[in-house]
């Protein structure tokens, strides 16, 4: 007997309703035999496995809030994700994603979701993606993103944005109606200008994290960091980077000579192919 099918099979004796699978070289769910079935399970771990699909059968488990697929060799994820009642935090970093599916921002009740360390870029977001209102914390660091769509502003009770080892080169204006942002991870991207509106953001406050190193920033910005985040922001409110940011965005980014080159991702584990 395979120890999942042993973990399995406790949990179901049991009625275990978290089930840790956790490095148990999983390739398949075809291995975990029985587990679509375990309606009463609300937390699965299944980190540091080899799997490349998620069945559709996964909305089976109508009571489940908690799934980490996390470092595994994953190229999609089904749809009927989005529909489960219960999840609020799902977990898919550290995989090999290059797309999602359409309507993927359809969930009910998420809270987390964590998309970090995969190939995703903007042009590969469902147009529901940013419809999630309940999302509390929306991970998508290490990836291929240029730009982020203006919709995140849907986010409204968005708290923590990570976004950082991107290839970003500007955030949208719009990133500034994020009002209950928390922490905001932009460390080494491309940018090298603020939106003003980031000011808008309590972001200088005791419990608020912003994180902005490893960017090819403009003198002016750059200088200001050098004396700490807080200085930034009040810069970020006058007249004078109003000005340089709107010369800048006109321009098309290019006062400072060319756009910045992407960091090589060659090697990225999310490109490997098995």
């Amino acid at each position: 007997m395979s120890k999942a099918k042993k973990v399995l099979d406790e949990a179901r004796e049991n009625k275990n309703r978290e089930i840790d699978l956790v490095d148990r070289n999983i390739s398949t769910f075809d291995e975990l035999p029985g587990l679509l079935n375990m309606v009463f399970v609300t937390r699965i771990t299944l980190s540091h496995n080899k799997l490349k699909i998620v069945p559709p059968g996964i909305a089976n488990l109508i009571n489940l809030e908690i799934l980490n697929l996390s470092n595994n060799h994953l190229e999609e994820l089904p749809l009927s994700l989005s529909s489960m009642p219960k999840l609020r935090i799902l977990n898919c970093s550290i995989n090999r994603l290059n797309t999602l599916p359409r309507g993927f921002g359809a969930f009910p009740v998420l809270e987390v979701l964590d998309l970090s360390y995969n190939n995703l870029n903007e042009n590969v977001l469902p147009g529901n993606f940013f419809m999630m209102d309940s999302l509390r914390a929306l991970y998508l660091g290490d990836n291929e993103f240029e730009y982020l769509p203006k919709e995140i502003k849907n986010l409204k009770n968005l708290q923590i944005l990570g976004l950082r080892d991107n290839d970003l080169l500007e955030l949208p204006r719009e990133i500034g109606e994020l009002t209950r942002i928390r922490e905001l991870h932009i460390q080494n991207n491309r940018l090298s200008v603020l939106p003003p509106e980031i000011a808008n953001l309590d972001m200088p406050g005791p419990k608020s994290v912003l994180k902005m190193e490893e960017n090819p920033w403009v003198t002016a910005i750059a200088e200001q960091y050098l004396v700490g985040i807080s200085h930034v922001l009040e810069y970020i409110k006058t007249e004078a980077y109003r000005i340089l940011y709107n010369r800048h965005t006109q321009s098309g980014g290019k006062t400072s000579g060319d756009l910045p080159p992407k960091s090589d991702k060659s090697k990225k584990a999310s490109r490997a192919r098995s």
